[in-house]
């Protein structure tokens, strides 16, 4: 779900035209990380053949729609690995939630290689984020959380306090980017890395209510 996220979220950033190889670099790096622990842990072909797509993209990092196409290709593959564990619609749904809020936080911290970058892709990942947080508790709530959350009442209370914390750090990060000056970024970036934190314990505690 992670990989399959971080690799659409390239794909998003490359096709915006905003950056460089060098981000092509790093995002390839992290989408080559995910994916090769994928590989050790289930020696999925689908997870390997993903992780090779991803690192495609690195060849290629000079040519966006390249890039792109690296990154999409990669971003099939993930999802059909995670097929196998997993139904599509939670699995895309978690993946387009963890993908916007993580890609947030590496263009963030991009801007202090290139603090010249436009800051709309930014506002872009947060709004994307932020519709698939509302978008996955939704579907969540038709497959069984409720009922799960009843029987669970510690964990309801978690997951619903880490939901909101999310959903106000990405609203932050929206805010904190109306700031003229570079901090506005800066704080951008610092609210995106704790909502990256907290994404994850929305996507496990609310996929262990629902079951």
């Amino acid at each position: 779900m992670w990989g399959s996220g971080l690799a659409a979220g390239g794909a998003l950033v490359a096709l915006w035209r905003v950056v460089g190889r060098g981000y092509v670099w790093l995002s390839t790096a992290v989408i080559g990380l995910v994916g090769s622990s994928l590989v050790a842990i289930t020696g999925d072909p689908l997870a390997w053949l993903g992780t090779v797509a991803a690192l495609v993209a690195a060849l290629v990092a000079v040519r966006p729609g390249a890039v792109a196409a690296a990154f999409t290709i990669a971003t099939v593959l993930f999802v059909g690995a995670g097929l196998v564990d997993s139904p599509l619609i939670p699995l895309v749904t978690g993946a387009g939630f963890l993908g916007a809020v993580t890609t947030e936080m590496m263009l963030g911290h991009w801007f202090l290689v290139d603090p010249q970058l436009p800051r709309r892709p930014l506002s872009r990942l947060a709004l994307i984020g932020a519709g698939g947080l509302a978008i996955d508790v939704c579907y969540l709530a038709t497959q069984g959380l409720v009922s799960g959350a009843t029987a669970e009442p510690i964990l309801a209370w978690a997951y619903l306090a880490l939901t909101l914390m999310t959903g106000l750090l990405l609203a932050g990060v929206v805010f904190a980017l109306k700031e003229p000056s570079y901090s506005g970024v800066m704080a951008a970036t610092g609210l995106s890395y704790l909502a990256v934190l907290t994404s994850f314990g929305v996507v496990v505690l609310g996929r262990m209510l629902a079951a």
